[in-house]
């Protein structure tokens, strides 16, 4: 009897060994693909900044995309992983030495850390020097970036102490990036044509399909994004990145018609690239929340946040009269506050309520206003000294007379659409 008892242990014990080993393997898998659909964002912010923006500026928009990869895996890899998940002794400041990080873990949190420096990239299109950029890249992808996004995401962070939730970055990605975003459309200043006489005058962009395409694009990288946050899979963790990469989608159908309505009220039709926004917006609502969120939590989010951009980009452009090209501020800056401090209003932990207007009371409201000031803080004041500095060395802006030639050709000897273009006038 002995015997047999000691043969059946023996083999569930190495049952459990093996089952664990394959759920390690599922997760790295799942890991390696949502980080390889997070790089295809990347095509898909091409896509959405070159379309909203003049075809004169094309190529110069592919070009910074470009950059951001390249520059922000290499910078990732050499410090910026170490100072975000590295070791630490007081929760703010981490570090582990050089070149730290391996495998689908590494490649995953890389991708993130580009897509905080592409948010900038769109709203100082058409108007900003090329070298500039660069060096603003480096310094985003290297040092801002990844030292605040420690503060939770490490384990030991300050904000992860006090039960900040962020789950994918709403603040920590998406707001860091907006708010660097503003600082640098208000120092680069706007467009020529933008402001004339106290009016607001429109600048289409010139491709409205292939900004479409672009929104697309991120929506399916967002599954990713959101959905391999979750760090793992097999047994429960399969099912919760599922529920997480099921609500990312309602809340982006809910906020696409948010602004689809906002604007069909406020305009008079329904309006593609604020439409556009929403939907991205709706993505931006979700981010923080997507783990801690029930189905109909989720597209509540996402409406609200769908009409919340509409009416952000309106204000930071026609009151306060910056020049945002693409709404970049808005949809990832503003509503990227909204996503976190959701959390707080009908977020839920399991079945358990934590929100304002679900049992939860004041607490996790309150933690999730300090991340998400403390992260708006950090962006706005590590990018004003950074870009501050960089205007007045090499300086921020391009000569009136390349703005209007384009950047396309001064900054980089070609354009995007040679030829003679017929627009059928």
């Amino acid at each position: 009897m002995s015997l047999t008892l000691t043969i059946i242990q023996d083999n569930t014990s190495d049952l459990a060994t093996e089952v664990a080993k394959i759920k390690g393997d599922m997760g790295m898998l799942w890991m390696l693909l949502s980080a390889i659909l997070v790089f295809f964002m990347q095509a898909g912010f091409t896509l959405v900044e070159s379309g909203m923006t003049r075809s004169k500026n094309a190529v110069n928009i592919a070009m910074k995309n470009l950059l951001d990869i390249c520059v922000g895996s290499l910078t990732y890899w050499m410090v910026g992983y170490s100072l975000m998940y590295g070791s630490t002794s007081n929760g703010w400041f981490f570090w582990s030495g050089l070149f730290q990080g391996e495998g689908a873990d590494l490649l995953f949190q890389t991708m993130f850390a580009a897509t905080a420096a592409t948010i900038v990239s769109g709203a100082i299109a058409g108007r900003t020097k090329y070298s500039t950029y660069v060096i603003f890249s480096i310094i985003m992808t290297a040092l801002i970036y990844p030292i605040a996004g420690g503060w939770q995401w490490q384990g030991e962070g300050w904000l992860t102490k006090m039960g900040f939730i962020d789950f994918a970055g709403s603040s920590i990605v998406h707001s860091v990036g907006g708010w660097a975003a503003l600082v640098a459309a208000i120092l680069v200043g706007p467009r020529i044509g933008k402001f004339v006489d106290g009016k607001v005058l429109p600048i289409p962009g010139h491709n409205q399909i292939l900004a479409t395409l672009g929104v697309f694009i991120l929506w399916l990288g967002w599954f990713g994004f959101n959905g391999g946050s979750q760090l793992a899979w097999g047994g429960e963790d399969a099912i919760a990145a599922s529920n997480v990469v099921l609500v990312t989608n309602l809340s982006a159908a809910a906020g696409g018609l948010g602004a689809l309505i906002t604007t069909w009220i406020w305009y008079g039709k329904p309006h593609l690239a604020q439409t556009l926004n929403g939907a991205l917006a709706g993505l931006v609502s979700i981010t923080a929340g997507c783990g801690n969120m029930t189905d109909g939590g989720a597209a509540l989010a996402g409406l609200i946040g769908g009409v919340l951009v509409v009416f952000s980009i309106e204000f930071i452009e026609k009151k306060l009269k910056i020049d945002d090209a693409i709404g970049a501020a808005s949809v990832h800056g503003v509503v990227g506050v909204w996503g976190t401090l959701v959390i707080g209003l009908w977020g839920v932990n399991g079945d358990k309520g934590i929100g304002l207007f679900n049992g939860g009371g004041f607490s996790q409201l309150g933690v999730q206003a300090v991340g998400a000031f403390a992260y708006a803080l950090w962006a706005i004041v590590l990018a004003f000294v950074v870009l501050f500095t960089l205007k007045k060395t090499i300086g921020l802006r391009v000569s009136k007379e390349i703005e209007e030639k384009g950047l396309d050709l001064a900054e980089h000897g070609t354009i995007a659409y040679p030829g003679k273009r017929d627009r059928g006038e």
